[in-house]
C-alpha cells in the first residue's frame, strides 16, 4: 500500500522508471486503502486542508484541484497522472457501431449526393473515436480542439477555398453546412451522440458508489462545466438546427456527469456513517421514536399508499439498519424496492409514468420522516439527512436507468429530452411531444394509483398495493375545493 513510482539507479543517473504500479482491482486491499484515505480527509481540519493544497498538487492528489498544472481556462489537467487514475476508469469499453442514416424518403438538399452523406458518416465516426481516445487518457481540453477541427472553426477567417485539409477534401465545408440542416442527418447525429456520451459516462464513472479520488472528481466536474461553451464556440458558423441538436446532447452529458459525481460524493460521506456502530445505534433509537402512524396518515392523503406497504418498508429499513449493512447492501435493498414496485408495469406503455410517480412518492414520504426527526431534535438528524439525500439521489439513478431500459434507449437519451429548454420548439420534437400527450391521456387513470401487485410472496414489499386506505375519502363530498375560472 502506498507504492509509487520507483527509480532504478542513483539519483541523477537513473535510467529506468516503473510507472503505473498499483494494487490489483480485485484485491481487498484496494477498498481498505480507499476507505483509509477517505477517513483521513474527513478527519482533517478545514484549515489544514487549505495549507496542504500546495503539497498535494505536487503529488497529483489535491482535494478538489487536479495535479500538475492548470490550463488557462481553469480546467484541471490530470492527464500526466493518467496511470495513477487508470484503475478508477473503465477503459475497456468500445464505441458501439452507429446505425445507418434513415433518409425517411426525404429528398437530398441541393448540391448534396449520397457520397457526401457517406463521407459525413465516416468523418463523424472517426471524430467520435478520437473523442473517446482523449477522454480515456484524461486529456479533456483536447475535446474542444477536436470539435473545432471537425466543424472547421478555423475556416471562419478564410474566404478562399484553397485550404489544404484532408477533411475539406473528403467533405467540403459548404456540404457540411448543407448537411447540418438535413433532418434525417440531424436525428442520426443525436442518436450517435447519445451512444457516445453514454459510453463516456460509463468509462469515467463505471460505478457510482465506488470511491473516486478528489482530483479526478474535480477534473470531471470542470470538464462537464466547460462542455457547452466549448461546443457552442466551435460551432459558431454551423446552422442553428445542428447546434441545437449537438448542444442538447452535450448538456445531457454534462448534467449526468455532475449528478453522478455528486452521487459518488454523497456515497463516500454516507459510507463513513454506515460504518460507525455508535451512529447506527443512535439512528435506530431516534427512528423508533418517530410517530410513523401520524406520518403514514399524512403521507397517505397525498401518496395514497396502503398502510401495510409502508409498514413493510419501515420494518425492512429498520432491519437493514440494525444489521449494520454496508453501502453496497443498502444499494441492493433499494434496487429490490424499485424492482418490486415496477414489476407489474413491465412491458406496459405506462411504465415511465409509474416509475416517475413512485419517485415522487418515495421523496415525499421520506421528507415526512425527516420532518418528524427534525421536530424531535433527534441527535442523529445529520446522519439521517445525509442518508436521505443519498437514497433519494440513488433512487433517481435507478429509476433513470429502468425507464431507459424500458424504452430501449440510453439514460443520456432519456435525460436529453429535457436537457435543452428550447429543444421542445424544434420541429423534430413535435412528434415526441404528441406521444407524450397521448401517454398523459392513456395513463391518466393509472397515474392516480400505483399498486404494488405481485404473486411472489418473498418479494421485498409483499403483495400489498398503494391503494389509499379505506378510512380516507377519495372525493370532495363537502365541496371544499371549488374550481375557479382562470380570469378570476
Amino acid at each position: 500500500m502506498g507504492l509509487r513510482t520507483r527509480r532504478l539507479g542513483t539519483r541523477g543517473n537513473s535510467k529506468y522508471h516503473y510507472y503505473g504500479l498499483r494494487i490489483k482491482a480485485s484485491s481487498p486491499l484496494l477498498r481498505l486503502m480507499e476507505d483509509q484515505q477517505h477517513l483521513a480527509m474527513r478527519q482533517q481540519p478545514f484549515s489544514q486542508k487549505q495549507r496542504m493544497k500546495p503539497i498535494q498538487k505536487m503529488e497529483g492528489m489535491s482535494n478538489g484541484v487536479g495535479g500538475a498544472q492548470q490550463s488557462s481556462s481553469g480546467l484541471s489537467d490530470i492527464s500526466s497522472q493518467v496511470q495513477q487514475y487508470q484503475q478508477f476508469l473503465d477503459a475497456s469499453r468500445t464505441l458501439p457501431e452507429f446505425g445507418d442514416i434513415d433518409l425517411q424518403g426525404k429528398p437530398l438538399p441541393d448540391g448534396i449526393t449520397l457520397a457526401n452523406i457517406k463521407a459525413f458518416q465516416l468523418l463523424y465516426r472517426e471524430h467520435c473515436e478520437a473523442i473517446v481516445d482523449v477522454v480515456v487518457n484524461l486529456q479533456f481540453t483536447l475535446v474542444e480542439t477536436l470539435w473545432k477541427t471537425f466543424w472547421r472553426f478555423n475556416q471562419a477567417q478564410h474566404t478562399d477555398s484553397t485550404i489544404d485539409d484532408e477533411a475539406e477534401k473528403r467533405l467540403p465545408k459548404d456540404c457540411l453546412v448543407l448537411l447540418s440542416k438535413y433532418e434525417p442527418l440531424l436525428k442520426w447525429c443525436r442518436d450517435c451522440d447519445h451512444q457516445l456520451y453514454q459510453g463516456l459516462v460509463e468509462t469515467l464513472i463505471p460505478d457510482v458508489l465506488r470511491p473516486i479520488p478528489s482530483a479526478l472528481t474535480q477534473a470531471i466536474r470542470n470538464f462537464a462545466k466547460s462542455l457547452e461553451s466549448w461546443l457552442t464556440s466551435a460551432m459558431m458558423n454551423i446552422p442553428e438546427e445542428m447546434v441545437r441538436i449537438k448542444v442538447g446532447a452535450a448538456s445531457a452529458f454534462a448534467q449526468t456527469l455532475r449528478r453522478y459525481t455528486s452521487l459518488n460524493h454523497l456515497a463516500q460521506a454516507a459510507r463513513a456513517v454506515l460504518q460507525n456502530t455508535a451512529q447506527i445505534n443512535q439512528m435506530l433509537s431516534d427512528l423508533n421514536r418517530v410517530d410513523f402512524t401520524n406520518v403514514q396518515e399524512q403521507a397517505s392523503w397525498v401518496c395514497r399508499c396502503a398502510d401495510r406497504v409502508v409498514q413493510r418498508l419501515e420494518q425492512d429499513f429498520k432491519l437493514t439498519l440494525q444489521q449494520q449493512s454496508s453501502l453496497e447492501q443498502w444499494a441492493v435493498w433499494l434496487d429490490g424496492v424499485v424492482s418490486q414496485v415496477l414489476k407489474p408495469y413491465q412491458g406496459n406503455p405506462g411504465f415511465s409514468k409509474a416509475a416517475k410517480l413512485f419517485l415522487l412518492k418515495w421523496s415525499f414520504y421520506s421528507s415526512m420522516v425527516i420532518r418528524d426527526l427534525t421536530l424531535r431534535s433527534a441527535a442523529s438528524f445529520g446522519s439521517f439527512h445525509l442518508i436521505r439525500l443519498l437514497y433519494d439521489e440513488y433512487m433517481y439513478y435507478l429509476i433513470e436507468h429502468r425507464v431507459a431500459q424500458a424504452r430501449g434507449e440510453t439514460p443520456i437519451a432519456v435525460m436529453g429530452e429535457f436537457a435543452n429548454a428550447g429543444s421542445s420548439s424544434h420541429p423534430m420534437d413535435q412528434d415526441k411531444d404528441e406521444e407524450e400527450e397521448e401517454d398523459d391521456e392513456s395513463d391518466e387513470d393509472m397515474t392516480q394509483e400505483l399498486p404494488l401487485h405481485s404473486n411472489d410472496s418473498s418479494n421485498v414489499l409483499g403483495s400489498d398495493s398503494l391503494e389509499p386506505p379505506s378510512k380516507l375519502a377519495r372525493t370532495d363530498d363537502q365541496g371544499i375545493f371549488v374550481q375557479v375560472a382562470p380570469n378570476t
